[in-house]
C-alpha cells in the first residue's frame, strides 16, 4: 500500500509536466503547419493547445505567430472565443478589440466587443459602440434590444427624479408646475422615444415578449402624461 502512495505520488508530481510537454507539442504543429502554408490544420491544432492551456497558447499568439498573416485573425478569434467561454472578459475584449481594429466594420466584431464591454462593467461604452451598430445597420437586433433597453431604463430613473423633485414642493407655483412638465415631454420626446423606436425594430424581427410588455409600459407613460 505504501509503495502504490508513493507512486501515486510520483505521477501527480509529472502531471503538469505532462500536460506543458503536450502543450508544446501540439504548439509545435501549429508551427510546422504554419511553415508548410497548411493555414487551417493549423488554426485546428491552435485550438486544441488552447484547450490544454489557454495562457501558453496566449504567450505563443503573442510571440510566434505573424500579426500581418491572413492566419492571425483566426488565432486571435480562438482566443477571444475561449477567453469568453472561460468568462475572462477583460482577456475576450482585449482580442475582440484587436480584430475589430483590424477590421473596422465588422459588425459582428462590434457586437463582440460591445458584449464584453457590458460584462466589464463598461455600459457607457457598450452604449457608444452600439450606437456606432445602429448608424451602420439601423436594424440590427442586439443593439436595439440593448438601446431599446437602456433608454427605457434611463427614462424611469429621470421621471422618478422629475417626480419626486415636484412632490417635494409643498405648494408649487403655475411657473413650477410647467417646468415640470416641460421636463417631462422632454423626457418622453428623447429617452421614451429612443426606447420605443428600437424596441419596434425588435419586434419586428421576432416576437419578443418582453420587448412587447415594455412597449405597453411606454404606451401607458405617454396617456398618463398626456392626461395631466
Amino acid at each position: 500500500m505504501k509503495a502504490l502512495t508513493v507512486l501515486f505520488s510520483f505521477l501527480w508530481i509529472l502531471m503538469p509536466v505532462s500536460q506543458a510537454q503536450t502543450v508544446d507539442e501540439m504548439l509545435g504543429k501549429v508551427s510546422s503547419a504554419i511553415e508548410a502554408g497548411k493555414e487551417r490544420p493549423a488554426v485546428s491544432y491552435f485550438r486544441q493547445a488552447i484547450e490544454l492551456d489557454i495562457n501558453r497558447s496566449e504567450m505563443y499568439y503573442w510571440v510566434d505567430i505573424d500579426k500581418n498573416a491572413d492566419y492571425c485573425e483566426d488565432f486571435a478569434n480562438e482566443l477571444a472565443v475561449a477567453f469568453k467561454r472561460n468568462r475572462n472578459f477583460d482577456k475576450a475584449y482585449l482580442f475582440y478589440k484587436e480584430l475589430l481594429q483590424k477590421n473596422p466594420d465588422d459588425i459582428g466584431y462590434m457586437e463582440a466587443c460591445a458584449e464584453m464591454q457590458l460584462c466589464r462593467g463598461q455600459e457607457k461604452d457598450a452604449l457608444r459602440i452600439y450606437e456606432q451598430i445602429l448608424a451602420a445597420d439601423s436594424d440590427n437586433l442586439a443593439a436595439n434590444i440593448f438601446l431599446g433597453n437602456y433608454y427605457y431604463l434611463l427614462g424611469e430613473q429621470e421621471k422618478k427624479k422629475l417626480e419626486n423633485d415636484y412632490r417635494s414642493i409643498s405648494s408649487p407655483t403655475r411657473m413650477q408646475y410647467a417646468r415640470y412638465r416641460d421636463g417631462l415631454y422632454r423626457l418622453f420626446s428623447s429617452a421614451y422615444t429612443k426606447a420605443r423606436e428600437s424596441l419596434e425594430k425588435v419586434i419586428q424581427k421576432f416576437p419578443s415578449t418582453e420587448a412587447k410588455k415594455t412597449l405597453d409600459k411606454i404606451q401607458v407613460v405617454e396617456k398618463e402624461m398626456n392626461r395631466r
